[in-house]
């Protein structure tokens, strides 16, 4: 399996000459698509996870990333197929995201060989991507494993087993084992937001009202501590949960607007309430401050840390994912249509000019306000790249699926784009036949397991 993932790989490399980034033209389709693959190809080159011969390798990322970057990053590759349809990583993709090492015993993303790294917001960016794949009938051909929609219930049931009332009337704490201490006295937007966003989302794909009183849930318990400015929209980092909260930890990062932006925007579609739209068009305004760092601008920033040179490896990887979730929230709430494009159209502009270094002459750099490249290069700075600018493909693509629509879909031959339909979608997927256990509607199964969780945590009861 490793060597023929290497082998696709390598075919891949020598198929294709890069098309340079800052020749990318912002409203030409095949001008995204072949600036967002040669991003594409060199984010890649950052893994070798796959060629490795140690198996906890498979999936994760090198030094200096921690292991939910590579969540990340395989959520950010999952949205370069959904948007180009080039099928060329995806094996990898799904040797990743099934790889027992990742999965873990209880096939909730909590294995045995991440306890000394994950926290509860790493656990969101595999469960983003699990969730991605189930929305979009990504292939799982492994019939010993559950559904797409079955392992982000498991992953959603390990977080809110973890909601803690005992301080701060309620919350995820930062991180899940004793051997991250810091971490266990502080209860953050990213883990918070990570389970609303989560909640959200299996709220619409299965319809069950569990899930979206669990979103609703953590959105209120999140703006009663504070962590989201009632008058600015601004998210902020945290509090420490020993004092119960009551300081909050003003710090404010892309990734955490972005997240909150999408669960709202994925319960205006699902709920039909104004109010998560109003909701949805609040945190985009909050987030215009992670625009113009100077006037005239308007290029996204990492505001706590590029101006003064201080972004640690996961910070540089942070713009990505409010590029993710602008884009995609925009086929959920047309109203941020607006408000989006005027934000990120020059912001994947800049961020293509900014991709012209490197040995290769094509790397991005980390601050694309600079309009040109700025020496810093990473993983990081591919992912941010190019999640922001195969976004402009937005209006290729369908909304994510939902109940009867997701299907467990067993068959990887994968269609390319020159299979594709004028829509930008390949035609009618084969589904395989399901095992005993699940059933084509993958929704039902996820909400069956959902009520069989709730059996077996009555505690969880008491604080519902």
């Amino acid at each position: 399996m490793v060597m023929r993932l290497a082998t696709t790989v390598a075919a891949a490399i020598v198929a294709t000459a890069p098309v340079p980034p800052n020749a990318l033209n912002t409203t030409n389709p095949d001008s995204i698509r072949n600036v967002a693959a040669t991003i594409a190809h060199d984010a890649m080159g950052y893994y070798k996870g796959n060629v490795s011969k140690n198996e906890i390798d498979v999936g994760d990322v090198q030094d200096p990333y921690y292991w939910w970057v590579a969540g990340a990053l395989w959520g950010a590759m999952l949205d370069y197929y959904y948007y180009t349809r080039d099928p060329t990583y995806n094996d990898v993709v799904l040797q990743a995201l099934l790889a027992p090492v990742n999965v873990g015993a209880n096939h909730d993303y909590t294995p045995k060989a991440r306890e000394l790294e994950e926290g509860n917001d790493d656990l969101f960016f595999w469960g983003s991507a699990v969730l991605s794949a189930a929305e979009r009938n990504f292939p799982q051909p492994d019939k010993s494993l559950p559904s797409w929609l079955d392992l982000g219930a498991n992953i959603f049931n390990a977080l809110v087993s973890r909601w803690d009332p005992s301080t701060c009337a309620g919350g995820l704490q930062w991180q899940i084992y004793p051997s991250n201490p810091n971490g266990m006295h502080y209860k953050n937007s990213v883990s918070n937001g990570g389970l609303f966003q989560l909640a959200a989302r299996m709220a619409r794909a299965t319809n069950n009202d569990t899930y979206l009183e669990w979103a609703t849930r953590v959105w209120n318990w999140s703006a009663g501590v504070g962590f989201i400015d009632p008058d600015k929209f601004h998210v902020y980092d945290g509090a420490d949960s020993r004092k119960n909260c009551s300081e909050t930890n003003y710090h404010s990062f892309t990734y955490t607007s972005g997240i909150y932006l999408y669960g709202a925007a994925i319960l205006a579609d699902h709920t039909g309430d104004r109010v998560w739209t109003t909701r949805a068009e609040n945190l985009l305004k909050g987030a215009g401050w992670f625009f113009s760092p100077f006037e005239n601008s308007t290029v996204m920033y990492e505001a706590a840390c590029e101006t003064v040179n201080a972004c640690t490896a996961d910070m540089t990887t942070f713009k990505g994912y409010l590029s993710r979730f602008m884009w995609q929230s925009v086929k959920l709430v047309p109203s941020l249509r607006d408000g989006v494009e005027k934000l990120l159209f020059p912001s994947a502009k800049a961020a293509a000019v900014s991709c012209s270094g490197g040995v290769d002459g094509h790397s991005c750099g980390q601050r694309w306000y600079v309009h040109g490249f700025d020496g810093v290069t990473g993983l990081g700075q591919q992912m941010c790249a190019l999640e922001t600018i195969q976004g402009l493909l937005i209006d290729d693509v369908d909304p994510p699926l939902k109940g009867d629509k997701i299907k467990v879909v067993r068959d990887t031959k994968w269609v390319a784009l020159g299979g594709a339909s004028k829509t930008g979608h390949d035609g009618p997927t084969k589904t395989g036949k399901p095992q005993p256990t699940e059933t084509e509607d993958s929704a039902s199964v996820a909400s069956a397991s959902f009520g069989l969780m709730l059996m077996s945590l009555p505690a969880l009861l008491l604080i519902l």
